[in-house]
């Protein structure tokens, strides 16, 4: 399996990560913003449908990440709550100040590290510089803020989107890899990493 992208620090592979992931070598931390499988993606909102985003079905099932959080040394899976995980004290929430009546004001983030539960406060609107055209891109602060404190080691991203865990990584001088089945995501997150450290 040949990289869509790699600069000896982020790799990035195009495909189905059910597919991919068989054949990586190893990494050690999972750091991923899967599809939560509640259709959200299929009713852009209002601010959505003016930028130009129609319906996708992406979101409409929660992909299987049983195998993927059990092979990982580490790991920490945005919409954790959407998922049947272990037991964990290492929740992580992101909090927005701005959030709009249609959407929540806390996400959350299921975390195998056995520690207190953590939060940031991040407004949405202070992502709108940086958003790329995804859907449900995460904010670079929220993830730069789940990699650090996460332990050392390669992460692994097999539902990249965008690219914003691989950004985050990169800033912080940490390998990553990541997997997207949509090559429009693939070209956008490689425009991303070809930018130098944001920091």
């Amino acid at each position: 399996m040949h990289p869509y992208y790699d600069d000896g620090q982020i790799t990035i592979y195009h495909g189905d990560c059910r597919e991919i992931v068989p054949s990586l070598g190893s990494w050690q931390v999972l750091v991923t913003d899967p599809p939560f499988g509640i259709g959200f993606a299929a009713q852009p909102t209002k601010w959505q449908r003016l930028a130009g985003h129609e319906p996708e079905a992406w979101d409409n099932e929660a992909p299987d990440i049983t195998a993927l959080v059990s092979a990982s040394m580490a790991a920490c899976v945005w919409g954790g709550n959407y998922f049947a995980l272990p037991k964990s004290r290492g929740w992580l929430a992101w909090v927005k100040p701005d959030a709009p009546p249609s959407m929540g004001s806390v996400e959350l983030a299921w975390t195998s590290i056995d520690r207190t539960m953590k939060h940031i406060i991040w407004s949405i609107s202070a992502t709108n510089a940086e958003r790329l055209g995804h859907p449900t891109q995460k904010p670079l602060a929220v993830m730069r803020w789940s990699i650090a404190g996460m332990p050392d080691g390669v992460i692994l991203d097999p539902f990249m989107g965008s690219g914003t865990t691989l950004r985050a990584a990169k800033d912080l001088g940490r390998k990553a890899i990541g997997i997207e089945i949509s090559e429009e995501y693939c070209e956008i997150a490689v425009k991303r990493l070809a930018q130098g450290v944001l920091m």
